[in-house]
C-alpha cells in the first residue's frame, strides 16, 4: 500500500473527507487517498456561501478525468467561505489536499458531531483494510 499522508490534527470520514475543526468553525477538503484515487482533479462544483449542510449530507462535487464524485460533509454547519481558488486551478486538491486544496468553511459547527469521525490512526487502519 502506497504511503498517505494523513495528517493527526484532522478528522476524517469513510467517504475520505478531512476536517479541522475549530471551536464552532471547521474547513473541510479531501484526503490525500481521496485525492489518489481521484487522479487528476479537473473541476470543482464548489457549494454556495450560505448553504446549510447535514453531517455525512452532500456538500459539492469534484470532478476528475476518470470520475464525479460527491464530497459530503463531516460536520454540520453554514458554508461560509468556499476556496474560489480551485476554480481556475483545481489541481490543488491533488498537489496540496490539506493545505491550499481545501473546499470550504464552516460555522456553527457542533463539535460533539467528531465522535462520528476518525482520528488519523482510525483513518490509517481504515484505508489499510481497504486494501485487501
Amino acid at each position: 500500500m502506497k504511503n498517505y499522508n494523513i495528517q493527526d490534527a484532522l478528522f476524517y470520514t469513510k467517504e475520505h473527507e478531512w476536517v479541522k475543526i475549530d471551536g464552532s468553525h471547521a474547513t473541510v477538503g479531501v484526503s490525500d487517498y481521496a485525492q489518489d484515487l481521484l487522479t487528476d482533479v479537473v473541476f470543482v462544483e464548489l457549494p454556495n456561501v450560505g448553504k446549510e449542510v447535514k453531517q455525512f449530507g452532500q456538500a459539492c462535487v469534484v470532478e476528475s478525468v476518470k470520475s464525479v464524485s460527491d464530497v459530503y460533509s463531516p460536520v454540520s454547519g453554514k458554508v461560509t467561505e468556499i476556496n474560489k481558488d480551485l476554480e481556475s486551478a483545481p489541481e490543488l486538491i491533488n498537489n496540496d489536499p490539506y493545505g491550499k486544496g481545501w473546499i470550504y468553511k464552516l460555522e456553527g459547527v457542533n463539535e460533539s458531531e467528531k465522535s462520528n469521525l476518525m482520528d488519523a490512526t482510525k483513518y490509517k487502519e481504515f484505508i489499510a483494510g481497504l486494501a485487501h
